[in-house]
């Protein structure tokens, strides 16, 4: 078991510790499929220690730079279709059941998504990043977490609203935060470093460092700062 952890730890960079409640089987059937999803993942993206699931479905895998220990659980469907595509940084992970779509039409394809190092992205996420996603080191999302990086234009009331294209200002969410299960980021929302979002909380807007913010739509509850 020490020598598994100091394995696991110099993969990750940082100390880590398998808990010794766990049984001996479990750890077996862990990373044997870790090991099936090492290999998937050298198929797909061509690169060493990049776990990926069978199961999920990924597009325009050329457009898709993916740093080491990248983890990509079952399910999920990526399609990478965008002009800067995703680049995805050291260590992060994406929950089973997650979707991350770059382009909603090839009439005018998105912008792409950028994540940085030791992120968490939760189970069952939407991710739509046409206008552009830049998501910071540290920061990790609950499940059923969705991002929209654009919105349908509806100023003509005789025209159809899908007829009116869309209007794209991107989502830029900083280091270190913590986005709370069921939240949803809108189009033009810019969270700083340090913030907390709520369970449930649409979100919309400039959100300042180290604030906690919930509700519908999401108010500043209180500032980390100030939180002693």
């Amino acid at each position: 078991m020490n020598l598994l952890n100091k394995i696991l730890s110099k993969i990750k960079g940082e100390d880590f510790r398998i808990d010794e409640n766990i049984p001996l089987s479990y750890l077996f059937l862990f990373f044997t499929n870790k090991i099936l999803n090492f290999m998937w993942g050298m198929i797909v993206l061509k690169k060493m220690f990049v776990f990926i699931s069978p199961s999920s479905k990924i597009k325009c895998r050329n457009k898709i730079r993916g740093g080491k220990n990248l983890n990509i659980d079952r399910n999920c469907y990526i399609d990478a279709l965008s002009i800067e595509g995703i680049t995805l940084g050291d260590n992060c992970s994406i929950g089973k059941n997650t979707t991350i779509e770059c382009s909603g039409t090839l009439k005018n394809i998105g912008k792409g998504l950028i994540v940085g190092d030791r992120v968490g992205l939760g189970t069952h996420g939407f991710f739509g990043c046409a206008g552009g996603v830049k998501i910071g080191d540290d920061t990790i999302f609950g499940n059923y977490v969705s991002l929209h990086s654009e919105n349908h234009n509806f100023n003509l009331p005789d025209l159809p609203i899908r007829l009116q294209g869309v209007n794209r200002k991107g989502i830029i969410i900083g280091k270190n935060c913590w986005i709370g299960a069921k939240a949803t980021i809108l189009d033009g929302t810019n969270i700083g470093d340090g913030c907390i979002i709520a369970a449930g909380a649409v979100v919309r807007g400039e959100i300042l460092p180290n604030s906690i913010v919930g509700g519908v739509p999401a108010k500043v509850i209180k500032s980390r700062d100030n939180s002693n």
